[in-house]
Parts: C-alpha cells; sequence; structure tokens
C-alpha cells in the first residue's frame, strides 16, 4: 500500500480540497472538491485512483458546490454529516469509518461553525481535516452565542482525542501557512489558548468586530 495525498487551491475565498488515495488499491476519496472539481478529478487520473467517495466537511454552498460535477465524473458517493442539506447520498455519523484501500478515514460530527460539520482523520497516519471548524490560527466564524459554545465543546474535544503529532488540513488558506499540527495550534492558536469558554466567545467578539473593521474575511 502507498498513501496519497495532495492538498488542492480549489478557488473560491482560499479554498483547499483533497486527494486522498491508496496507489496499491488504484482507489480514493476527496474531501470539498469546492469549485475546482475537474482539476481534484484530473489529479486522481494521474495518480491511478478511481474515486469512491466525495466527503464533504459541512454544508456550505463554498464547499459543496462542486458535488453534483464530481459524482457525474467519477459516479462516487456524496457523503455529509447528520442535517447536512444535501443532495448526498451518504449521511455519516459520529465515529463512522469511511475505507479505501487499506487505509479507513473516521468521522468526528463537531457542530458549530455549521451543525452538519465533520472533521476527518486517516487513522494511522493521523492527518486530519478540519473544514471550517479549525483554521491555521484560527477558528470557523459562528453566527449566535449558541454556535460559539458548541463550537467550543468540538474543539475541547478535538483537543482531547487528537495527539499532539496530529497534522491540521483546513478548509481555507487562512493562516501563515497551508497547514499545521495539533501540538502547533495548542501554543499558538489564541483561540484554544482560552482558559474557559467566555474567554472565548470575548476572543471571537473582539476578532468579528476587528474583521468588521478592516474588511477582512
Amino acid at each position: 500500500m502507498r498513501f496519497i495525498f495532495e492538498q488542492l487551491r480549489v478557488g473560491g475565498d482560499r479554498n483547499f480540497g483533497y486527494l486522498l488515495g491508496d496507489r496499491d488499491a488504484g482507489v480514493g476519496l476527496v474531501i470539498d472538491p469546492s469549485y475546482s472539481p475537474e482539476i481534484v478529478v484530473e489529479r486522481a487520473l494521474v495518480q491511478g485512483l478511481r474515486i469512491t467517495h466525495i466527503l464533504n466537511t459541512h454544508g456550505h454552498p463554498d464547499h459543496t458546490n462542486g458535488n453534483a460535477v464530481a459524482k457525474t465524473l467519477t459516479g462516487a458517493v456524496v457523503a455529509g454529516g447528520p442535517g447536512h442539506p444535501g443532495p448526498v447520498d451518504l449521511i455519516l455519523q459520529d465515529g463512522d469509518r469511511v475505507p479505501f484501500g487499506a487505509f479507513s478515514i473516521r468521522t468526528w460530527h463537531v457542530p458549530g461553525h455549521h451543525p452538519d460539520h465533520l472533521a476527518f482523520l486517516v487513522e494511522g497516519l493521523d492527518a486530519a481535516f478540519t473544514g471550517d471548524l479549525l483554521f491555521v490560527g484560527k477558528v470557523g466564524g459562528t453566527q449566535t452565542e449558541a454556535d460559539g459554545r458548541r463550537e467550543w465543546a468540538s474543539l475541547q474535544r478535538l483537543l482531547r482525542d487528537w495527539p499532539d503529532g496530529t497534522t491540521i488540513w483546513p478548509g481555507h488558506d487562512y493562516g501563515a501557512r497551508p497547514s499545521s499540527t495539533m501540538a502547533w495550534e495548542r501554543r499558538t492558536n489564541p483561540f484554544l489558548l482560552c482558559a474557559d469558554i467566555e474567554a472565548f466567545l470575548k476572543a471571537k467578539q473582539e476578532w468579528a468586530g476587528f474583521k468588521a473593521k478592516h474588511g477582512l474575511r
């Protein structure tokens, strides 16, 4: 078996899509093909992979708008989390596993940024895909205090469950670099350094105000 991994820039607001595969088995899956499904599928062909699953981290259109084209090109199963706005062929629940060749990717249901949000971890390799929950040095936006509290709980769960060596591959290129590790985020991410949920909510409110003032996203 040989693990195949590509991080792909797929347009939009610095969106990332991902291609994962087992070269020996000739199968793979994609995560959030987004605005450029043709590019993701082309890379799969170059790598000699047949795509079996199209995984969505969450149901926001900038992550799902490539689903239909990717499905048409590959015949793959489109999968999302509980409450995904769809259309999807498969709803993944917390703890579900999706195999691709000799490898398997495990699902974490981590609501907050979006009710259906999923994070994925390639078991045995500690490669994690966090969508819009956790960025390099930042966290995902939320609309209400209740959503912020859900996001805090989801982040705390990942901090508890994922080892320091886990590599973090986010849904957007919003940080100082395109990937990180749990160890680095624990040490440097100001939102993860908050002592409690109230400090977290305050930090998010201040960051939202700063972005609005300066026209940032």
